[in-house]
C-alpha cells in the first residue's frame, strides 16, 4: 500500500531544543501573502472531452483497495473508498479546482458568503432551489444543523473522527427562506468553506446511533449524479447507479462499480479485463508501457497483430529482470513457468487497450524525525540530519524515471500551485554537508569514540522486545533478511565474501550491468563526500531476498559494511550514533524502501548509521509511527486546501494528557513548539485572506527550523485507463466530476468503440 492518508490519531513524545549560545536558527521569513502563486508543477490528465463527444450509457469498473467499512466519512475508520462514494452521492458545497483551491458548487448553492463579522461571524448559504434529496425533500437548514450537532463534539455519544470548525459554530437557522441557511459562529473561523463538504441527510446524523452503526452500511438518501446502489463485501464490489432525479448535468455513465483489487494485482486485473480504471504503481505502469509499444499505429478495435511467443518471452523478461537465454532455460525447465509467460502474454495484448496517464498526487512523502527520545531529541542532530540530505536527489530517484518534475518540496502546509504555498526551507537551509558536522560535533557526538558493547546490545535488544517485528524474528524463516545497519563492521563479512562465488560477490555490491548503471547515475553524488566513500562499496541485496525491493534498498544481515564506514562512526557517551529507520515491508513500498537506502548512504557519509527495519503494513502505523517506536520513517501527508485547519494537529506542540502521558494528536514526530501552535490558531481566526495565509507560511518557516519533518517529494500519480475513457485518470488537485466521465463515442477516438456493455 502507499500509505496515502495517514491515520489521523497518535500518542508521546517530548522536546530538547535547540539551547541559547548555540548555532543561530535563520531568519524565519516567509513569502508576502501577495506573492504570485506558483503554478502546480505537473497538469492533471485526465484525457479531457466535451460532453458530445462521449456515448450515453456503461459501466466503469474503478480499482480501489478495499470495500469500505464505512459510508460515514466522519468516522475514524473511513479510507479513500468512502470519500470516493460520498463524492459520487453526496452533497459537496466547494469543490477544488486544477490548483486546489476551493471553488463553489453550483449545484447546490447559489452563493456563499460572510454576511456578518461583529458581534459575530455569520455565514448565508443560498441553496440551489432545485436541490433536493433522492426522496423528494429540499436539501435545508435541518440538515446542516443535524450534522453541526453531531460534529461539534458537545455530545460524546457520536463517535466522531474530527470536529475541526464545527466546534466553532454556536447555531444554525433558516434564513428568510427555506432556501437559505444562516450559520452563526461563536468564534471567528477562516476555513468556514471546508464545512458541510459532504452534507448528509438529517436522517443520518440525527441520532448517534444512526451515525455510529446506520450510515456505516446505508445511505437513507443521497444526492448526488449518482446514487448508492448496493455494497457486496463478499465479492468486493460498491455499486453506484445513475440518479435519475439529479437536476445537474446528467450523469454519462450508467454505473460506477468500484472493484476491490490490491495494488500489487492491478495490472493483472487490467490485462484480464476486470477493470477499466486504476491508480497503478512504477512497475505496473512499466508493463502498459511496454504493451503500448506493441500496440504501434494498430488500431483499439481488433488490436493488431497478436503478441507472438517471441515478444512474449523478451516482454516477460524484461519485466523478470532476466535476459532472452536465462528465460528459455526456464521454460524448458518448468512448466509452471511456460503456463505464467503465456498468461503474461496474453494480458500484455490486453493492456494494449490502456495507457498510463500521469500527474502529481495532491500528497508529499516526507522523512519524519522523532524527536521524543534518543539523538533525534537534540535539535541540533536533528538538523544535522536535514543538512545531511541531497532532497533533489531523492526527487530525481523518484520521479526522474516517470517523466514527472523532479522538484522537492518547499512547504509542510502546502504544495506549488496551491495559494498557501511558499519555499519556506530557507529556514532550516540546504544540503551543506560541513554545516552537518559542526552541528553534530556542537551536539557532542565524536568521530570514532569509544563505544560501550554492552550499552548497544541492550538498546538493540530493547528495541527487539519493543516492535512486533521482534516476534517476527522468532518465527520468520527469513526474518534475518529484515534489518541491515548502515556503517557497521561485520568482523566475518570479508571471510565470507571471499568464499562466495564472484557472481554472487558481483551482485552484491552492485557490479552487474543493472546495478553499475544506477552506480554511475548517482556515483558523482557520494564520491564527492568526505567520507570519501568507494561507490562500488555499496551493498546490494540478492533479488530474492528484497522482498520485492528495488534494486539497492538493502542488504542481507551479515553483509560487511564499506571499507572504511566505521572510521568515520560517530560516538557520544559511550554509544554509537545509530538511528533506527522503520519502513513498511508490503507491496507498494518500493520506493519508500529505494529512497531510505539513497538517505542511510548519505547519514552514513557525516557519521551516522541506520539500522533499518521492515515491518508488516498492518502494524507500521499503529505499533512504530503512532507510538513512536522509530527514529527515521518514510509516510505521505496528503495536502489540504485548509492547511490553517487540517495541518495544526499534525504539528501542534504534544500536552500534558490526564494520565501523565503526552497527548500528540497527530504529530508522530513528537516536535512542536508554542509559536507554531500560536500562529495556526491566528491563522484560523483571522477572516481576512491574504493574512490568514501569511500567517500559514510563517508556521511553515518555524515548522521547518524545529526540523522535526522533512518533506521530501510530491508523490507521483499514476492511473491506468482505457484509451477510450475520457475526464478520468490522474486528477492531480481537482474533484472529479463523476458526471462527465464516460467512453467516447464510436470514431471519437481514432476507431474507439465505446465500452457500452461493460
Amino acid at each position: 500500500m502507499s500509505h496515502d492518508g495517514v491515520g489521523l490519531r497518535a500518542v508521546m513524545r517530548s522536546v530538547a531544543f535547540l539551547t541559547a549560545g548555540a548555532l543561530a536558527v535563520p531568519a524565519l521569513a516567509a513569502c508576502s501573502a501577495d506573492e504570485e502563486a506558483a503554478k502546480p508543477l505537473a497538469a492533471q490528465d485526465i484525457a479531457p472531452a466535451t460532453r458530445d463527444r462521449i456515448a450515453d450509457g456503461g459501466t466503469l469498473r474503478w480499482a480501489v483497495d478495499a470495500v469500505p467499512q464505512t459510508l460515514n466519512t466522519f468516522q475514524a475508520d473511513a479510507d479513500a473508498g468512502t470519500s470516493r462514494i460520498a463524492g459520487a452521492v453526496l452533497p459537496s458545497l466547494y469543490r477544488l479546482d486544477p490548483n486546489g483551491t476551493p471553488q463553489l458548487n453550483p449545484d447546490y448553492l447559489e452563493s456563499a458568503k460572510i454576511v456578518e463579522t461583529e458581534p459575530k461571524q455569520v455565514v448565508l448559504y443560498k441553496l440551489n432551489q432545485q436541490a433536493v434529496w433522492s426522496d423528494g425533500r429540499e436539501i435545508g437548514a435541518a440538515d446542516f444543523a443535524a450534522q453541526w450537532r453531531a460534529l461539534s463534539g458537545k455530545d460524546s455519544a457520536y463517535w466522531t473522527a474530527r470536529n475541526a470548525g464545527y466546534d466553532r459554530i454556536e447555531k444554525i437557522e433558516q434564513g428568510k427562506s427555506n432556501l437559505e441557511v444562516r450559520v452563526t459562529f461563536s468564534r471567528p473561523y477562516a476555513d468556514w468553506k471546508s464545512l458541510f463538504s459532504p452534507l448528509y441527510p438529517k436522517d443520518a446524523m440525527g441520532t448517534a446511533d444512526a451515525f455510529n452503526d446506520g450510515t456505516r452500511t446505508k445511505l437513507q438518501a443521497t444526492a448526488g449524479p449518482f446514487t448508492l446502489q448496493k455494497i457486496d463485501h463478499k465479492d468486493g464490489q460498491v455499486l453506484l447507479t445513475r440518479n435519475p432525479h439529479w437536476w445537474g448535468h446528467p450523469a454519462k455513465l450508467s454505473e460506477i462499480a468500484l472493484v476491490a483489487v490490491p495494488r500489487d494485482k492491478r495490472a493483472e486485473a487490467l490485462g484480464a479485463d476486470k477493470v477499466d480504471l486504476a491508480e497503478i504503481d512504477p512497475e505496473e505502469a512499466g508493463r502498459i508501457t511496454l504493451a503500448a509499444r506493441e500496440r504501434g499505429p494498430a488500431p483499439l478495435q481488433g488490436a493488431g497483430s497478436a503478441l507472438t511467443p517471441a515478444k512474449a518471452l523478451r516482454s516477460w523478461a524484461v519485466a523478470h529482470g532476466s535476459d532472452k537465454e536465462a528465460a528459455s532455460d526456464e521454460i524448458k525447465a518448468r512448466k509452471k513457468q511456460r503456463t505464467a509467460i503465456a498468461t503474461y502474454a496474453r494480458q500484455q495484448t490486453s493492456l494494449r487497450d490502456f495507457v498510463v496517464r500521469k500527474s502529481l498526487e495532491p500528497a508529499y512523502t516526507q522523512l519524519a524525525l522523532n524527536g521524543s527520545e534518543g539523538p533525534l531529541a537534540d535539535e541540533r542532530v536533528r538538523r544535522a540530519v536535514a543538512r545531511a540530505i541531497n532532497r533533489d536527489e531523492l526527487a530525481k530517484i523518484v520521479l526522474g524515471p516517470l517523466g514527472l518534475p523532479a522538484v522537492p518540496v518547499g512547504s509542510h502546509l502546502a504544495l506549488s500551485g496551491q495559494p498557501d504555498y511558499a519555499d519556506n526551507s530557507g529556514a532550516l537551509g540546504g544540503q551543506d554537508t560541513k554545516e552537518a558536522q559542526a552541528l553534530l560535533a556542537d551536539a557532542g557526538w565524536v568521530p570514532g569514540g569509544p563505544v560501550n558493547e554492552q550499552q548497544q546490545q541492550q538498546k538493540k535488544d530493547k528495541d527487539k522486545a519493543a516492535g512486533p517485528e521482534g516476534k517476527k524474528a522468532d518465527s520468520d524463516p527469513d526474518a534475518d533478511d529484515g534489518t541491515f545497519i548502515v556503517g557497521e563492521d561485520d568482523k566475518n563479512g570479508e571471510a565470507d565474501r571471499d568464499k562466495k562465488d564472484p557472481k554472487d560477490h558481483a551482485a552484491q555490491h552492485g557490479k552487474d550491468e543493472k546495478h553499475g548503471k544506477k552506480d554511475e547515475k548517482h556515483g558523482k553524488q557520494h564520491a564527492d563526500d568526505e567520507a570519501g566513500k568507494d561507490v562500488d562499496g555499496r551493498q546490494y541485496a540478492p533479488k530474492d531476498n528484497r522482498q520485492g525491493g528495488a534494486p539497492g534498498a538493502y542488504a542481507p544481515k551479515g553483509t560487511a559494511a564499506p571499507a572504511g564506514a566505521a572510521a568515520g562512526a560517530l560516538a557520544k557517551d559511550g554509544k554509537a550514533l545509530t538511528l533506527r529507520f522503520v519502513l513498511p515491508s508490503g507491496p507498494g513500498s518500493d520506493s519508500l524502501r529505494v529512497v531510505a537506502d539513497e538517505i542511510s548512504r548519505m547519514l552514513e557519509s557525516i557519521g551516522i548509521r541506520t539500522e533499518t527495519s521492515r515491518v508488516p503494513d498492518d502494524s507500521y502505523f499503529k505499533d512504530h509511527i503512532a507510538s513512536g517506536q522509530y527514529d527515521l520513517a518514510l509516510y505521505s501527508w496528503p495536502a489540504s486546501a485548509f492547511p490553517a485547519t487540517d495541518a495544526r494537529p499534525i504539528y501542534a506542540k504534544p500536552v500534558p494528557a490526564a494520565d501523565g502521558s503526552l497527548a500528540v494528536e497527530q504529530n508522530y514526530t513528537r516536535v512542536g513548539t508554542d509559536q507554531v501552535d500560536q500562529l495556526f490558531d491566528q491563522a484560523i481566526a483571522t477572516l481576512d485572506e491574504d493574512e490568514s495565509r501569511a500567517l500559514v507560511r510563517k508556521a511553515d518557516a518555524r515548522i521547518w527550523a524545529a526540523a522535526g519533518s522533512i518533506p521530501l517529494y510530491q508523490r507521483p500519480q499514476l492511473t491506468a485507463t482505457r484509451l477510450d475513457l475520457a475526464n478520468a485518470g490522474a486528477f492531480g488537485f481537482q474533484t472529479p466530476l463523476y458526471e462527465d466521465m464516460g467512453f467516447l463515442k464510436k470514431g471519437a477516438q481514432g476507431g474507439t468503440a465505446t465500452k457500452k456493455d461493460r
